[in-house]
């Protein structure tokens, strides 16, 4: 069944590359009008090209989720150009695989700002130009926030949180008509994330025969859950917190990162 978001608006915070720019596509390619921020000026400028070349219209502005002020900013704008909003993603994330005696104060710091800190911005700054009742929030999260991995003491902090605010403000923005989820992707195709945490393809193989439906996910899979999720179909849906992963944390035997930092630290001992 095709999802129809013709006449409505979808805002994605980190929507310029990866996962993000995946679900933007998406939506866009449903009929939705896009509006993306990130940090880099240059991918903004990029990802609304390559929306717009969808047939949609789009727009964007370079903010940092850290910066309550450039999100506000980027949020008004967005409401200039079209309007109120109907579907909010916050995908905003930061990585980095290194354990836990090797996380600088500020890397540690620097990654629950961008996660958790950030989340609370989008969410909040984007509060009064969602439609009420009728608006979906739908905040990216990762395995790390329900299974333990080493290397990961960081992002398993920040996504855990990212978790608990969704159904927080499922509980408090529920009464007027807002629903918020959190989706956790599995190990997806042709992203930073897994570009990092299996760069060879023996550690890729191993990442799938980890997973039930021994296959990675594409991006399309993640879109697919977000229009799903933004859409009338799951309008009794709120405050879930949804993998989708192949059933990958169920089977979970790579809660270990160890090859990966061994292999890091090898390459800084050179």
């Amino acid at each position: 069944m095709a999802f129809d978001f013709m006449g409505k608006t979808v805002f994605v915070a980190g929507g310029t590359s990866g996962i993000n720019l995946g679900i933007a596509t998406g939506f866009a390619e449903a009929g939705a009008q896009l509006f993306v921020i990130s940090r880099n000026e240059d991918k903004v400028a990029t990802a609304v090209e390559a929306l717009k070349a969808t047939g949609a219209q789009a727009d964007g502005a370079s903010a940092d989720v850290r910066d309550f002020d450039a999100v506000t900013a980027a949020f008004e704008k967005c409401a200039g150009s079209f309007g109120d909003i109907d579907v909010l993603v916050s995908g905003a994330a930061g990585n980095f695989p290194a354990r836990a005696n090797d996380i600088s104060s500020n890397g540690f710091r620097a990654v629950l700002e961008i996660d958790v800190l950030g989340t609370h911005h989008v969410m909040t700054a984007g509060y009064k130009h969602l439609k009420k009742p009728g608006g979906s929030i739908i905040n990216i999260s990762a395995p790390q926030a329900v299974v333990a991995m080493t290397g990961q003491a960081h992002v398993c902090a920040a996504k855990a949180g990212v978790d608990m605010i969704t159904k927080t403000l499922a509980l408090e923005w529920g009464p007027e008509g807002i629903r918020i989820n959190s989706v956790i992707p599995g190990p997806i195709e042709d992203t930073e994330g897994m570009r990092r945490l299996a760069p060879t393809p023996e550690a890729m193989d191993a990442v799938v025969k980890s997973v039930p439906l021994k296959r990675v996910g594409r991006k399309t899979d993640m879109a697919n859950i977000c229009l799903f999720l933004g859409s009338e179909m799951a309008s009794y849906l709120s405050g879930a917190v949804i993998p989708v992963d192949g059933g990958w944390y169920l089977n979970m035997p790579g809660t270990s990162l160890d090859p990966v930092l061994d292999m890091i630290a090898a390459q800084k001992n050179k």
